[in-house]
């Protein structure tokens, strides 16, 4: 088994400070990704996705972002266990992590459903395995073998020859955000976190006011 105890990279970069970012956290958000890009990082719009069940029980996976606007947004089956746990509490914690570059920023927020004709223009984009395999995944429900599932996504191409409609049952969910984080790693774990907090008050053209402010490592 790995020394976890002993596993350590020291975090040797430089640091960040609320006066040097953005006042706005989605275009700090922004600016990063395409730092995140540029260094070719793995997935650099890989999410982590944070729910909760009607128990209380926290779940985590992976997600892609495929928006940012005023929220974060991703796509999936209404009917997964993560749309089950969004529909009934929406709230939702998002977690990037591009370990390249010692950054992670953490986005907290409200969940709603993306409009249908922003899901349709975002399906439009997907290659046809890709909507094929939307139509052919129930997901989250168990099954035997992966049989199943081959047998499932050949006769969805037998259902769609020519164009794939978007499933009802398929589509986009937005997290507005109400905190998000920039963390940047730095040396003896005395890590920069900068946290954004939206206020009460708008702007004068309407837009969310947030306020930054240091956290202790």
């Amino acid at each position: 088994m790995a020394d976890l105890a002993r596993m350590r990279l020291e975090y040797e970069t430089a640091g960040i400070d609320a006066p040097d970012l953005d006042p706005d956290p989605l275009v700090q958000f922004d600016r990063w990704l395409h730092a995140a890009v540029d260094a070719d990082v793995t997935e650099p719009n890989a999410m982590v996705l944070a729910t909760i069940d009607d128990d209380g029980q926290p779940w985590s996976r992976y997600v892609l972002l495929k928006s940012v606007d005023r929220g974060f947004t991703f796509y999936s089956n209404y009917t997964s266990f993560k749309s089950e746990h969004l529909s009934a509490h929406p709230l939702a914690c998002l977690t990037f992590g591009w370990l390249e570059l010692r950054r992670q920023v953490v986005v907290a927020g409200t969940v709603e459903q993306v409009p249908e004709a922003e899901s349709d223009e975002y399906w439009s984009l997907r290659p046809r395995g890709a909507q094929l395999g939307a139509w052919a995944s129930r997901q989250s429900l168990p099954v035997a073998d992966r049989g199943v599932i081959d047998n499932w996504y050949q006769e969805a191409q037998t259902r769609f020859p020519d164009e794939v409609p978007r499933p009802p049952h398929w589509g986009g969910w937005r997290i507005v955000p109400h905190t998000v984080e920039f963390w940047q790693g730095r040396p003896n774990r005395l890590h920069d976190r900068i946290r954004y907090h939206v206020s009460p008050e708008v702007d004068g053209q309407g837009k969310p006011i947030w306020r930054r402010y240091r956290l202790s490592p």
